[in-house]
């Protein structure tokens, strides 16, 4: 199980991660936004690609979920903290880390 401290933590020890307010929750941002954080504390959106996100909910469901509407489409995907261990967070934050640190369009 990981908590919001968690994700905060570990966002901000990604090599130039901010955390900004984003309407009702808190964006941690590099380059570009990779991650929200609602505002309970109970879940996390990650950029990933299509890809990234149709193995993850197929691998771990009670975990991952697509977003439903056209922003999951695209990628973002909801983590449920209370599924995910402090490993698996860290692995995934990482992995959006990077598609926020990439130039948009690369």
């Amino acid at each position: 199980m990981a908590t919001a401290t968690d994700v905060r933590k570990l966002a901000l020890g990604l090599e130039g991660t901010t955390e900004h307010p984003h309407f009702d929750r808190a964006a941690f941002k590099v380059r570009r936004i990779y991650a929200t954080l609602a505002a309970d504390g109970k879940s996390l959106n990650l950029k990933l690609t299509p890809e990234e996100q149709e193995f993850k909910t197929m691998m771990a469901p009670e975990v991952f979920s697509q977003i439903p509407n056209a922003w999951g489409r695209q990628g973002w995907t909801s983590v449920d903290l209370k599924a995910i261990g402090k490993a698996e967070l860290a692995a995934a934050l990482s992995l959006a880390w990077e598609h926020g640190r990439a130039k948009a369009g690369k």
